[in-house]
């Protein structure tokens, strides 16, 4: 192809997002992983684009709140110009209210939603409907639900990312050399060899299995309880989801863990009790220490970029972190939120 103008190494959320925005604006980009498209975390089964609860703002909070206004038109636009479903659909979710404290902040949060949501999504609290399977159980025979969480297709979405770049006159590459202004996007790993080159921990990588069973229930909302996201999606498939492990040794495989988080999942919502397992699946996701998303100027690498840590929200963050990134790296306008800078991490 033509001189480059940005290379991006990883081919996952972050990645691709940045490369797709830098490409929109007529940039000649070139994406590079040696291990494909969607080969990491971004290349699993789950997709829950959930919010953070409407309250105690903070930069963060309103950063994944733009994002996710954002997602339907920037999923919208790359299913056209890649001729590929993504799954996106604005599903809603629904939550169970286990006791009067938790049915308190709930309500507090119906109106902190109205001002910080800015009538753009709803945070209610509902009666647990009657005779409806596709419902969490509550103690309390409340719920909440919100109009804002959505879901995705991890796969899916990379792929056509990764497409909607090509077809833009970018190209994916599993080698090449640097050019142009660089950025790393490496995941879990890029993490690790950040903190290689420092005194403390800048990030690591948190393992996650997840498993998806043969369930059609593509028009109802998600549901959360006992810590478990369970995500039906487009294809007349249901993701349970996820565990968080801090240590393993293989970053694939899968264990009795898995096993725990699907027999609670099914004595938690017996509607799915004879849905088959069709998959099993494992990843690591890449953790900032701050928990936020670690995007702006590389610190150990001079002139060049990052876009890493979208620790559990890549996917809800990336069209926005796509859109800052560009912003920096085509403009030299920094609209990235101060928490976020890599300097935060140091």
């Amino acid at each position: 192809m033509a001189t480059v103008d940005v290379t991006v190494r990883g081919a996952g959320a972050f990645g691709l997002a940045v490369a797709y925005a830098c490409a929109r604006r007529g940039a000649k980009v070139r994406v590079i992983d040696p291990n494909g498209v969607a080969a990491g975390s971004s290349g699993g089964i789950v997709g829950a684009l959930a919010p953070h609860v409407p309250d105690t703002w903070n930069d963060k909070k309103a950063f994944q709140f733009e994002s996710l206004m954002m997602a339907e038109t920037f999923w919208q636009d790359v299913s056209e110009i890649a001729r590929q479903d993504v799954g996106y659909a604005r599903s809603g979710r629904l939550q169970p209210l286990v006791d009067a404290a938790a049915i308190t902040f709930a309500r507090q949060r119906i109106e902190t939603a109205k001002d910080l949501w800015q009538g753009r999504a709803i945070w209610r609290v509902i009666k647990t409907p009657e005779n409806e399977p596709w419902t969490p159980h509550s103690p309390t025979g409340l719920l909440i639900h919100d109009t804002l969480t959505a879901r995705i297709h991890p796969r899916r979405a990379t792929r056509a990312l990764a497409a909607a770049i090509v077809a833009l006159g970018g190209e994916i590459a599993t080698d090449g050399p640097d050019e142009g202004a660089v950025v790393w996007a490496t995941g879990w790993q890029g993490l690790i060899d950040m903190t290689a080159q420092h005194t403390r921990q800048i990030g690591n990588g948190v393992k996650g299995q997840a498993a998806l069973l043969q369930f059609d229930a593509r028009d109802l909302p998600q549901l959360f309880a006992d810590a478990l996201h369970i995500v039906p999606h487009g294809d007349g498939t249901v993701a349970i989801g996820s565990t968080s492990e801090r240590y393993f040794t293989d970053p694939t495989s899968t264990d009795e863990q898995l096993d725990d988080i699907i027999v609670r999942a099914l004595a938690a919502f017996p509607v799915l009790a004879n849905a088959p397992v069709i998959e099993r699946w494992a990843g690591v996701r890449p953790r900032a220490r701050t928990r936020s998303p670690m995007i702006g100027m590389h610190p150990f690498r001079a002139g060049q970029y990052v876009a890493n840590g979208g620790f559990k929200i890549g996917f809800g963050m990336a069209p926005k972190v796509g859109e800052v990134m560009a912003d920096l790296i085509l403009d030299g306008r920094d609209a990235i939120p101060e928490g976020f800078h890599p300097q935060a991490n140091l």
